[in-house]
């Protein structure tokens, strides 16, 4: 079994550091490029499901992709980031010197969006796994059932670090930038990455 991880192409707000949970905004034309070249890399694996996050960058990600079918997973949607939508790494740090998400979260917003901590983020995840996992035990395809997430940067950082078996913030360690593929399996039975943050060619 693999997890192939695509994680959304640009928007206006990833290129400017932007948190973005769930402002839903549009790919930009580069965003749109990024994830047409992932389409190469998505015919190489027969789907027996594709989860895709209900955000539009990332519904427009798979369809540039030419992923189709695909399921809208509610799990899948970027960690909510509460009062600070929309605002930078440095922009916070204005106020708050060294502030970090993974080690200091974030402060709650409008009651539309009061913000997660990592930890709610991870539970989501832990869904997402089992879900997963339920199919496997379920297919009997040979190699095995192949699985597409489409989703967001840091919401799939902290899913490789659940699949792992480590806490959500240790996502922390495992940079993933826009318009890549990433794929999770096993070795020896053993929950592993099998390829991580691999650009398109």
């Amino acid at each position: 079994m693999e997890l192939i991880l695509l994680r959304h192409g640009e928007t206006e707000w990833s290129r400017a550091g932007r948190h973005t949970g769930r402002t839903d905004l549009p790919l930009t034309g580069h965003g749109e490029e990024q994830a047409r070249a992932l389409g190469p890399e998505v015919s190489r694996h027969r789907f027996d499901l594709v989860l895709v996050s209900p955000a539009r960058r990332a519904r427009e990600t798979a369809e540039f992709a030419g992923i189709d079918p695909y399921e809208i997973e509610p799990d899948l949607w970027e960690w909510d980031y509460g009062g600070y939508e929309g605002i930078t790494t440095a922009q916070i740090r204005e106020t708050i010197p060294g502030w970090y998400i993974w080690r200091d979260g974030v402060v709650p917003g409008d009651p539309g969006h009061p913000g997660e901590s990592v930890e709610h983020v991870g539970l989501r995840a832990d869904r997402v796994i089992a879900r997963t996992l339920a199919m496997m035990r379920t297919e009997h395809t040979e190699p095995g059932p192949t699985v597409g997430l489409v989703a967001h940067g840091h919401f799939l950082r902290i899913l490789a670090a659940r699949w792992l078996g480590l806490p959500a913030a240790h996502g922390r360690y495992l940079r993933l930038d826009t318009g890549t593929y990433s794929a999770l399996g096993f070795e020896h039975g053993e929950h592993v990455i099998l390829r991580w943050n691999a650009p398109v060619r």
